[in-house]
């Protein structure tokens, strides 16, 4: 049983199937959006992932446009009362953005393995190292 290696994984292709990132068989999603535990084909441990609320942020940031458009065509192109816009425009945002929801979290999870991406940590600095040079009197340092 030969796996294919994370670098040879396309991110995008592993992200839209909701495959392992290692291995590209097993399943990511244990329901709509959330994890497995770990990948039934390889065992992969998923709990390096994290991807919190990305996936909802770029769905947003990139649905905004088409479907703040189509309000707007509709306000200005008809002036419908507002009951027509909760028929018409949110049906539209949900059609929109719902469904790419998993691929898109799909996709930041394999990004997350393939890239090896791990949570900040604060470095502690190092004092300075003491030297053998004496310092020189507040009064000569021009000298």
């Amino acid at each position: 049983m030969e796996m294919q290696s994370a670098a040879a994984q396309s991110i995008i292709g592993v992200g839209l199937r909701g495959a392992c990132p290692r291995c590209g068989r097993g399943k990511l999603f244990d329901g709509f959006l959330k994890l497995a535990p770990r990948c039934a084909a390889c065992g992969l441990d998923y709990t390096f992932a994290d991807p919190a609320d990305g996936p909802a942020f770029f769905v947003m940031m990139t649905m905004a446009f088409p479907v703040t458009g189509f309000g707007m065509w509709i306000e200005l192109t008809y002036a419908p009362p507002f009951w027509v816009h909760l028929v018409t425009t949110l049906p539209f945002l949900l059609a929109a953005c719902i469904p790419i929801l998993r691929p898109f979290k799909g996709i930041l999870v394999a990004s997350q393995y393939i890239n090896k991406a791990e949570e900040g940590r604060f470095a502690v600095p190092k004092p300075p190292e003491a030297t053998d040079r004496p310092v020189a009197p507040s009064g000569a340092a021009g000298l």
